[in-house]
């Protein structure tokens, strides 16, 4: 099948082929599921006491109990909004990608030649990697913020091998 940029039949530009891609998100340990059981327990725990509170006269008091919980939807609920964000790192022999989605959608995109890229990594000697940056031509872009210390390094590996991939070049393989 065909998608229109090729001739049936040929093979595909080896400049287009992928070496390395990743899309990175920001972790949350906390699923749909489980933030509706938190809300439900959180939701009669506020309810009983409060409701304790109303039988002994205290009447204003059974209203903020509502309210702590509306607040913590409400943080929750943000913080679902904040893990939408997400970064993509594609490298191909003739160029690296990054695209990066905020929270709002707002999307950025960076062009890069894998041959003139170096990437650069700030190491606390306690906590590990902090920061990866690639840097291009006196540009610097922070990349892989979401990851933490160990996964920074994991994806630091894994770059600079695709990133040395692509500086090799393409390679024919006659046997795909």
């Amino acid at each position: 099948m065909s998608t229109g940029n090729e001739i049936e039949g040929s093979d595909p530009d080896p400049r287009d082929v992928q070496i390395f891609s990743a899309r990175l998100t920001p972790h949350r340990s906390l699923n749909r599921t489980g933030f509706l059981a938190v809300m439900l327990f959180l939701s009669v725990v506020s309810f009983v006491t409060g409701l304790a509170f109303l039988m002994m006269g205290a009447w204003p008091v059974f209203g903020f109990f509502g309210l702590d919980v509306l607040v913590i939807w409400w943080a929750f609920k943000a913080n679902f909004r904040a893990a939408r964000a997400s970064e993509e790192i594609v490298v191909t022999p003739s160029e690296l990608r990054v695209r990066r989605v905020s929270h709002r959608g707002q999307v950025s995109e960076w062009t890069f030649n894998p041959l003139w890229v170096r990437l650069d990594q700030e190491v606390d000697e306690e906590y590990g990697i902090e920061h990866l940056y690639l840097i291009s031509r006196g540009r610097r872009l922070l990349i892989a913020g979401f990851l933490g210390p160990e996964e920074k390094s994991s994806f630091y590996n894994a770059l600079v091998g695709a990133l040395n991939a692509a500086r090799r070049g393409p390679t024919y393989n006659p046997v795909i």
